[in-house]
């Protein structure tokens, strides 16, 4: 039945520890994709893409169970700690080694900053992860929350869109001149590719997580437009008169 809902997030038991989830993989896909080149089939691609699909699956349910201005929050939360440790990453880089320790090389090789691929990385995570909640936010509203079919629909759709755009913006940025565009175009389609597949295969386990989610939490967040600011550069908490509606 309709009931009117929470509309903070002090009362939620599980936003938090999504919060938590999606940063860290956020950061160590990040972190591993610095490290090593992957082979799997004819695939190859950095290590973090393993990983990384996943942020755009929370990224998913934090928006199909509490709504786009709370998913903002979160893509917020993610850009600022991933800035935070790429600076730290940078500047423990500078600062001279001990005398004693011999890693140098092996630091620099997996932690040293190229510029343009941080702007190119850090440009394409925030513009992919918002057209990625907008999209399914748009579709979940469109098909008034409807599920099974047109929910799974929505959350493999928003990631084509949004991998679309994450995968095209790093490459554009990072990687233009660097590689010829056959190169891009080999290895941002095998990338992308992959990252789209993994959502496709993970859907059924994460439609029917985020609608557990929305019984234990008690919120099924449906964005109407007329009551939602869409813009990324809002204000990151939660409007008192943004809609939240339940199909509990």
């Amino acid at each position: 039945m309709n009931q009117k809902l929470r509309t903070r997030t002090d009362g939620f038991k599980l936003y938090s520890v999504f919060t938590g989830i999606f940063v860290s993989t956020l950061i160590i896909s990040n972190v591993a994709s610095s490290a090593k080149i992957v082979s799997i089939g004819p695939f190859a691609f950095p290590g973090g893409a393993i990983i990384f699909p996943i942020s755009f699956i929370f990224g998913d349910i934090l928006t199909e169970v509490y709504g786009y201005a709370r998913s903002r929050r979160v893509i917020w939360t993610g850009f600022f700690c991933l800035l935070l440790a790429t600076l730290t990453f940078y500047i423990v880089q500078i600062i001279p080694g001990a005398a004693f320790w011999k890693g140098q090389e092996a630091y620099d090789t997996i932690f040293s900053i190229v510029p343009r691929v941080v702007a190119g990385s850090m440009t394409a995570y925030f513009l992919g992860e918002f057209c990625n909640s907008w999209v399914l936010s748009k579709m979940k509203y469109w098909a008034r929350g409807g599920r099974g079919l047109k929910q799974a629909w929505r959350f493999v759709a928003s990631t084509i869109v949004g991998e679309g755009v994450d995968s095209i913006v790093v490459l554009a940025i990072g990687f233009s001149g660097v590689l010829s565009l056959q190169q891009m175009l080999q290895v941002g389609g095998s990338l992308y590719v992959f990252k789209v597949l993994y959502e496709i295969i993970a859907t059924p386990v994460s439609t029917r997580f985020s609608n557990w989610i929305k019984r234990v939490e008690g919120v099924d967040q449906i964005d109407f437009p007329d009551r939602t600011n869409y813009s990324p550069f809002a204000g990151l908490g939660v409007a008192a008169n943004e809609s939240v509606s339940s199909q509990q």
